[in-house]
């Protein structure tokens, strides 16, 4: 979920490094379930063991229902990129203050990748994230723009230095969110068309994003997916469980279904958009 990237976006992010400090945890809460498009309410949430270890060292190794194979990803293409990041041991999705997230029933699996250092790495954040690591080990510097919700540019520029690149990034979550990224991500894509690095995208105060982070087909054209989410407050990216089918998580099938449920939020396919 995502409460950033409008006009007064300096000010949102100040307010937002605020809340956690002067707002109680069951307020902010409160506020989140308010949200119509929740799939689950907090009482639910249970917390699995921290003992719970993940297998598979990264998406590609996730398995496959029988009778599917992956969709090929051309070598250097983003989804070629998402299907080798890697996974934690650990099935545990943490805060960015080092404790537990309330809901540990909504992951399959944890991404192992940088949280930041801020409460800003959100839900879009992650998605930008993704985005800007895979251009980053590409090398392809000059493509790593982001965009506020009044259209403002935010371009990663020289020295291309690690430590430049996480303080453009902490800029870039800070200004930018699900509204902004939703205008920048213009090409809306048919569910049957999905393709690993689409995301779905609910542009908004508040508003969600999710990636898509690997595709699979069988012998009769059908596919299958699999999502990767953060959420409020920043936390791990983690590959989602499908609640609405068990048999099939975590990977999710690109039916004629009008909603898409995800542990933590609902999607028209409609919102579904591409790079």
């Amino acid at each position: 979920m995502d409460l950033k990237g409008n006009g007064i976006s300096r000010i949102s992010r100040k307010i937002s490094n605020m809340l956690p400090k002067f707002i109680p945890l069951l307020l902010l809460v409160a506020f989140c379930c308010k949200e119509k498009n929740v799939a689950i309410t907090h009482n639910s949430y249970q917390q699995k063991p921290l003992n719970a270890n993940n297998p598979y060292p990264s998406i590609g190794k996730i398995p496959l229902p029988a009778g599917y194979e992956r969709k090929e990803c051309p070598a250097g293409s983003f989804g070629f990129w998402l299907r080798n990041v890697p996974l934690k041991k650990n099935k545990a999705v943490y805060t960015i203050n080092g404790t537990l997230k309330r809901n540990q029933e909504a992951q399959y699996a944890v991404v192992d990748m940088s949280v930041g250092t801020q409460d800003l790495q959100q839900c879009a954040d992650a998605v930008m994230r993704m985005r800007a690591e895979f251009l980053y080990d590409r090398k392809d510097f000059q493509q790593i723009v982001f965009m506020d919700n009044e259209n403002h540019e935010y371009r990663y520029s020289p020295p291309y230095s690690r430590g430049r690149f996480e303080t453009f990034l902490l800029k870039v979550f800070g200004m930018c969110g699900s509204a902004s990224l939703s205008k920048q991500l213009k090409q809306q894509v048919a569910l049957e068309d999905i393709a690993a690095g689409d995301v779905f995208i609910h542009g908004g105060f508040p508003g969600h994003a999710i990636i898509v982070m690997d595709v699979a087909v069988n012998k009769e054209g059908k596919k299958l997916y699999l999502l990767a989410q953060s959420y409020m407050p920043a936390q791990n990216i983690h590959v989602l469980i499908n609640p609405a089918n068990s048999a099939m998580s975590p990977w999710y099938t690109a039916n004629d279904e009008a909603i898409i449920h995800t542990p933590e939020y609902t999607f028209s396919k409609y919102e579904l958009k591409r790079w």
